[in-house]
C-alpha cells in the first residue's frame, strides 16, 4: 500500500519476518526484509544450509507489500510447505517448511512502513511506481562504487539503458563504456573474443586483436546475455574478475586491467546453476549486486510518464497533449510481450504517421494478435517505400485503411527480411528482434514466411 507524499518520501507497507532452521528451535533468526535473503548448500548464500538433499541455491525470500514471497530457484528436490510443493508463494502467517531434510519455521512481522524516495528518473530512465523509484534509488546509490552489478529482466525491459546510466553516473563516465553480446558469440571463439588473441593463435587469426576489458580501460564493461556464455568460459571470465588480469589466447603474459564489470540476462541464472550449466561462484562473482528490472505489464501505472518521455526524445513533447486518456488507458490494459522497446516502438509509430493535429492513437499500432510490431523509429521509412512488393498508393485512401497497410508491409518485409538473416533460425530471430520466440512466429504465420523449428519448441 503506497501512502502521500511525506515530505520528499514515498511511504510503502510491506510485511517481513524471520526464518530459522530446524524443528529444535535451537539455531539463530534470520531476518528477512527488502533485500533478497537466499537459502542453498553454497557457502555464498546468505543462509547456508548443510543438507545433501538441499541444492546448492535453493530459495529465495523476500518481504514485499504481499507478505513474504518465497521463490523455488529450480532446486532439485523442492520446497514444500504443508506438503505442498511450491514454485512461488506468498507467507504472512507463521508457517513450517521443508526443503531437503530441513525444516524451516517463519514468523511473520508486524507490516512496516519504508521510505521510497520520490526519485522519479534515473539518468534516460523515468517512473512514478513504488518499484521503479525504489530502483532509481539503489542504482543512485551504486552507480559511484565500483560493483559488479547483474541487471536481470525480460527482453526488452530496458537492461542495456540500466548499465549506460550506471557508467554515466560514475566516475569513469569520461571513459569508454564497451558492449560484449555474448548471445552472439561462437561458442568456438568466446575465450578469443573476451580475451583478445595473438596474431596466428588459432586457424583464421590473421591479426592481433585487443580484448574489450583492454578496450574499455579505465570505464566500464557490459556483458550483455551473460547466461549465453559457454560453460568452459565461465572459470576464466570469473578469475579475470577475481584477480582484474587478462591473458590474450595465445598470449604468455597476463596485462592488468582497470574496469567495472556490469552483466546483463534475460534468463534465471540461478536456475541455471541448479542445472549445471552456469557456475554458482561466477554467478555470486557478478551478481555482488543484482538489480531485477519489472516487466512493463507489472507496472502499468508508469505507461503515461514513459509516453510523454518517449514523445520527448523524438523532439515533440507537446504531442502527449494529443494522447487521449481512453488511449492511454487501452495502452495500460496491454500485456506488453515487448515491454518498454515495444511502447517505444508503437510511439515512434503513432508519431510518424499521425497528422499535426490528430490524436495519436498509440494502441492501434500494437497489432491484431495483441503483440507490438517491434518498429524502430529509423527504420519506418523502408516499410513505405520499395522493398518486396514495391511502394504502397495512397491516392483515394482513407487514412485509417493507408496506415493499416502500410504496418502490415512493414511486418511482412520485416520478418522477411529477419529471417533470411537468420537463416530462419526463430530463436535467432526472437534474439535480433528483441521478442519472445512465440511473438516472432505469430507473426511468420500471419505472413506465411517460412521458418526452422527450435529445439526447445518442441
Amino acid at each position: 500500500m503506497l501512502d502521500a507524499t511525506v515530505g520528499s518520501k514515498l511511504k510503502l507497507e510491506v510485511r517481513g519476518g524471520r526464518i530459522r532452521l530446524g524443528a529444535g528451535g535451537k539455531d539463530a533468526w534470520h531476518e528477512i526484509g527488502q533485500e533478497p535473503v537466499i537459502v542453498g548448500r553454497n557457502a555464498a548464500c546468505q543462509v547456508v544450509v548443510e543438507d545433501s538433499k538441499v541444492s546448492a541455491v535453493h530459495a529465495e525470500f523476500v518481504a514485499t507489500p504481499h507478505g513474504v514471497r518465497v521463490r523455488d530457484l529450480g532446486s532439485r528436490n523442492g520446497t514444500f510447505v504443508a506438503g505442498v510443493r511450491v514454485g512461488d508463494v506468498y507467507l504472512f502467517t507463521e508457517t513450517r517448511m521443508k526443503m531437503g531434510d530441513t525444516e524451516i519455521h517463519f514468523e511473520p512481522a508486524r507490516p512496516e512502513k519504508v521510505d521510497i524516495p520520490a526519485i522519479p528518473s534515473f539518468g534516460p530512465l523515468v517512473g512514478n511506481s513504488a518499484a521503479m523509484r525504489g530502483i532509481f534509488d539503489r542504482l543512485s546509490r551504486v552507480a559511484p562504487t565500483d560493483l559488479t552489478v547483474l541487471i536481470a529482466g525480460e527482453t526488452g525491459s530496458g537492461k542495456e539503458l540500466v548499465a549506460q546510466a550506471l557508467h554515466m553516473a560514475s566516475s569513469r563516465a569520461k571513459k569508454p563504456f564497451i558492449v560484449v553480446d555474448c548471445g552472439s558469440i561462437p561458442p568456438t571463439l568466446a575465450e578469443a573474443t573476451l580475451f583478445g588473441h595473438e596474431r596466428g593463435a588459432f586457424t583464421g587469426a590473421i591479426d592481433k586483436r585487443l580484448s574489450p576489458f583492454q578496450e574499455a580501460e579505465g570505464g566500464t564493461i557490459f556483458l550483455d546475455e551473460l547466461g549465453e556464455l559457454p560453460l568452459e568460459v565461465q572459470p576464466k571470465l570469473l578469475r579475470a574478475l577475481a584477480e582484474r588480469r587478462i591473458k590474450a589466447v595465445g598470449g604468455n603474459t597476463y596485462r592488468e586491467v582497470d574496469v567495472r564489470v556490469l552483466a546483463a540476462t534475460r534468463r534465471d541464472l540461478v536456475r541455471m546453476v541448479n542445472q549445471g550449466v552456469f557456475r554458482s561462484d561466477l554467478y555470486f562473482r557478478i551478481a555482488q549486486v543484482k538489480v531485477e528490472m519489472m516487466a512493463l505489464r507489472q507496472r502499468a501505472e508508469d505507461i503515461p510518464i514513459l509516453v510523454r518521455k518517449m514523445l520527448k526524445d523524438l523532439g515533440d513533447e507537446g504531442a502527449y497533449e494529443r494522447v487521449s486518456t481512453v488511449t492511454l488507458e487501452r495502452l495500460m490494459r496491454h500485456d506488453w510481450p515487448g515491454n518498454v522497446r515495444e511502447l517505444r516502438n508503437a510511439v515512434a509509430v503513432a508519431h510518424a504517421l499521425a497528422g499535426p493535429t490528430e490524436d495519436m492513437d498509440i494502441a492501434s499500432h500494437l497489432g491484431a494478435l495483441n503483440e507490438g510490431p517491434m518498429i524502430e523509429g529509423g527504420r519506418l521509412g523502408n516499410s513505405v517505400g520499395s522493398s518486396g512488393g514495391g511502394s504502397i498508393s495512397f491516392k483515394g485512401r482513407q487514412f485509417q485503411e493507408a496506415k493499416r497497410d502500410v504496418l502490415a508491409k512493414f511486418e511482412r518485409d520485416y520478418f522477411a527480411q529477419l529471417a533470411d538473416e537468420s537463416k530462419g533460425n526463430v530463436s535467432e530471430m526472437a534474439r535480433r528482434a528483441g521478442m519472445e520466440r512465440a511473438h516472432v512466429r505469430a507473426y511468420l504465420r500471419r505472413h506465411g514466411i517460412g521458418s526452422k523449428a527450435d529445439p526447445g519448441d518442441a
